[in-house]
């Protein structure tokens, strides 16, 4: 019943109608105005999130035997509060670009960013709305805010842009769905602080 009832308000704030229908065991499933159930639009969601290297930047990362892999216990939480950086010879960001160990911290001439918190938490995207989550993917707009500053790279939203509202529209659903994780992702270091560069941990 916890997942029925969690699965009605996702799509409540979708802005999605529902319908409710019951099956042979009288079980009832939320099911979207065009007929696709809740469940099968998480797994949608999760499919999408999955081919479209979502983890490479946004899910931390251990090291094992054959080198870095995803840590499924942080999926999608974005670059941890608490790793600090090193400082970085500011000349070098002018012709490189450098990634962290893990693949969630980059520097390069726009400065310094951090992958972003996706999960349900209210330090990922658990306080957005649909309409927030279209505007960041559709409009490359940090938080879906119309005076939010631009999405850095290496986040791919051009491409991401691409996708059909109802794949976005799945992504979205999907992402509401994931284990709250609580960490609050560093802010964007300018490239006039890139020299200085050293993020505590908290």
């Amino acid at each position: 019943m916890k997942k029925i009832a969690l699965a009605i308000c996702l799509l409540m704030s979708a802005g999605s109608t529902l319908i409710i229908s019951c099956n042979n065991q009288n079980e009832t499933k939320a099911v979207t105005k065009s007929g696709i159930t809740v469940d099968s639009m998480i797994h949608r969601g999760e499919y999408l999130v999955t081919i479209m290297g979502c983890d490479d930047c946004h899910t931390p990362k251990v090291f094992g035997p054959e080198g870095p892999q995803l840590d499924m216990t942080k999926r999608l939480s974005g670059h941890p509060a608490s790793m600090p950086l090193p400082s970085v010879d500011g000349a070098h960001s002018k012709d490189w670009v450098l990634f962290n160990p893990i693949l969630t911290a980059y520097v390069g001439p726009w400065g310094t960013s951090f992958s972003a918190n996706l999960t349900s938490d209210e330090t990922g995207i658990g306080n957005w709305t649909e309409q927030q989550f279209m505007k960041a993917m559709r409009q490359g707009k940090s938080k879906g805010l119309d005076n939010g500053r631009p999405l850095l790279p290496p986040m791919p939203w051009q491409n991401i842009s691409k996708a059909s509202d109802e794949d976005l529209h799945a992504l979205f659903i999907y992402l509401k769905s994931t284990k709250p994780i609580n960490n609050l992702v560093p802010a964007p270091i300018p490239p006039a602080q890139i020299a200085e560069m050293a993020v505590e941990p908290k």
